[in-house]
């Protein structure tokens, strides 16, 4: 799916972004290159060292280029809505955390388009 039009609200966006999430290994990407970059921001306070800060960037990033081009084929939203995408990438680990990602999944697509889900969506 090709990068939606330009909203103006985040409730429009969010929608978007979910179908763009359909898949659980799209959502796992997100999920590992989020708590990687935490880590490495992490280092940054530990250490004072700024090399942490841009560092951070690489592997959420990384995870979602390889979620969305591997897995779900399609073009991540950050190129068009940097913006939205950033908080919508913390929204659905938060959803993720609190075991709420697949219901959200299945309430935008109206169907649940996973054949199962990953452990941390199963136990969260």
């Amino acid at each position: 799916m090709n990068p939606g039009p330009p909203f103006e609200k985040f409730a429009d966006f969010w929608p978007f972004y979910v179908r763009e999430h359909s898949k659980v290994g799209t959502r796992v990407m997100h999920y590992i290159g989020s708590v990687a970059a935490l880590s490495l921001l992490g280092g940054l306070i530990a250490t004072g060292h700024g090399l942490w800060f841009p560092l951070a960037f690489l592997p959420g990033y990384a995870g979602a280029w390889i979620g969305h081009f591997g897995i779900e084929k399609n073009r991540p939203a950050s190129f068009k809505q940097p913006f939205f995408s950033f908080i919508a990438d913390w929204k659905m680990n938060a959803f993720a955390i609190t075991g709420k990602m697949a219901n959200e999944v299945e309430r935008v697509c109206g169907t649940r388009t996973d054949a199962s889900l990953s452990a941390s969506e199963r136990s969260a």
